[in-house]
């Protein structure tokens, strides 16, 4: 009996023990997380723009109204570029700075010209998206929204500083120093130097009273920089004739050879003066010369003044007048000498003038 008894009290104490056992115990791992960098996105929103300046205003635009003239990437001291961005960054938008820069390659990093400001933006025309993910305007909303429109306005400066070829884009750089960019990279030429080359003279010889004269054939040409695209509209004006020497000089009736007496015909590709509004009715498609000392002096160029009028091009410019870099105009001029006429008129002069459109 003591035996059993014995057996009995061991089997209570194994069966009470496991709950001694089950009083309170735990464990745990660390967590790791890892937030990805965002770097910011930028996209451009439908509205670019190009904008006049005040000092020069041209044939259609004037000051702060869109260049539909300009045809190629050259812009000069005081004209604009103006884009519609939309910036995203996911870690957040507090402190990101978002600027246009201007620079030798193509990208992010270059200098930074001017500073974009917060607007308001047309989300359906940014297309804005990562990769195959269409995002939508709820990016714009919320307590804390991922992305804001941005209105870039970029302003050409003096050539001292802005002068030759660049790529100019929009981008943003958040705290973190991370740079996104738009995609549409643009490439400019800054103040590119414009310039006329004349290639041969303007000269009449023994010339009889009473008959026509005719010069050789002058070339006009665009010498603006090479590869800029400067597009120049070409333009004519003189001045009367006088007699330098004390010479009893009267053609027909004072000392002074009008600018009346001069025409001329010209050629450019397909158009030629032949059927110009303004031409001589002889036949022959010689045009006048208007007066004029200064461009646009004493009055408005445009319409009077052009070396050639022809159908108007879309931007409203006479097809035929327009002369692209390297590209020149064969003028030959014509004197219709009065009779009587004395003197040798050699004080005077034939401008040629060429705004960059």
């Amino acid at each position: 009996m003591k035996y059993t008894n014995y057996l009995l009290v061991a089997l209570l104490v194994l069966t009470i023990a496991p709950s001694v056992m089950a009083v309170s115990v735990g464990s745990g791992i660390g967590v790791d997380i890892g937030t990805e960098d965002f770097a910011p996105l930028v996209w451009s929103c439908g509205d670019r723009v190009v904008y006049d300046d005040a000092t020069e205003p041209g044939r259609v635009s004037n000051d702060s109204e869109p260049m539909i003239e300009r045809l190629q990437n050259y812009a000069f001291e005081g004209e604009q570029i103006e884009w519609d961005v939309l910036v995203m960054d996911k870690n957040k938008l507090d402190g990101i700075d978002v600027y246009a820069t201007i620079g030798d390659v193509q990208g992010e990093g270059n200098d930074i010209e001017v500073n974009c400001y917060k607007s308001e933006i047309t989300f359906s025309a940014c297309n804005a998206r990562i990769g195959e993910e269409e995002l939508t305007s709820d990016i714009l909303e919320g307590e804390f929204p991922l992305a804001q429109g941005y209105t870039c306005t970029f302003t050409v400066e003096t050539s001292d500083s802005m002068y030759g070829e660049y790529w100019i884009t929009v981008e943003a750089e958040d705290l973190d120093g991370l740079l996104g960019t738009m995609d549409e990279n643009e490439y400019w030429y800054l103040n590119p130097v414009i310039a006329l080359s004349i290639d041969g003279d303007l000269t009449f010889d023994n010339v009889r009273p009473g008959t026509m004269a005719y010069s050789d054939t002058l070339l006009v040409g665009n010498d603006a920089d090479d590869g800029s695209g400067v597009m120049l509209d070409m333009f004519i004006s003189g001045t009367d004739f006088y007699d330098s020497s004390s010479s009893a000089a009267r053609c027909p009736n004072t000392n002074q050879l009008s600018l009346d007496a001069f025409s001329y015909f010209a050629t450019n590709g397909a158009y030629s003066s032949e059927t110009d509004d303004r031409v001589l009715g002889d036949g022959e498609g010689y045009v006048p010369i208007g007066y004029g000392i200064g461009f646009n002096n004493p009055n408005p160029f445009y319409g009077n003044n052009e070396i050639i009028h022809s159908p108007l091009n879309e931007a409203g410019y006479h097809a035929g007048n327009i002369l692209a870099p390297g590209a020149e105009i064969a003028m030959t001029f014509r004197l219709d000498l009065p009779e009587p006429c004395n003197g040798d008129f050699d004080s005077g002069s034939i401008y040629f003038w060429g705004e960059a459109i």
